[in-house]
């Protein structure tokens, strides 16, 4: 993904702000809020780390796990005839349908 920074293994979302005209970034998959804003890709990678490590100390401090746990289980919603046709498609190649949404979205997320 061309707008996505990893940061000392943590990875930041990156956009541009038109309001402020600047760069605007945010990790991802963190127990809170951690943003940073810079004029040039430079001065965001160091922006974007001292707001990491502020982040991390802060954690530190009030003993909070940084970064999310995902349990592995979401739900979606899907057209029925949508669902009808995965049914069909799973049934056709001997899986179940997780095994079928497992595949398409590993194939999905690929070079992530």
């Amino acid at each position: 993904m061309n707008n996505m920074i990893q940061v000392d293994g943590f990875n930041a979302i990156v956009t541009f702000d038109s309001e402020t005209n600047m760069l605007h970034g945010e990790f991802i998959g963190l127990n809170g809020g951690a943003d940073f804003f810079a004029t040039n890709t430079e001065d965001l990678k160091n922006e974007a780390k001292i707001s990491l490590s502020t982040f991390l100390e802060v954690c530190k401090e009030q003993g909070i796990e940084p970064v999310k746990n995902y349990s592995g289980k979401f739900n979606t919603r899907i057209p029925p005839k949508l669902h009808e046709k995965l049914f069909i498609a799973a049934s056709s190649q001997g899986k179940s349908i997780n095994d079928v949404v497992n595949e398409a979205i590993e194939r999905a997320v690929e070079g992530v």
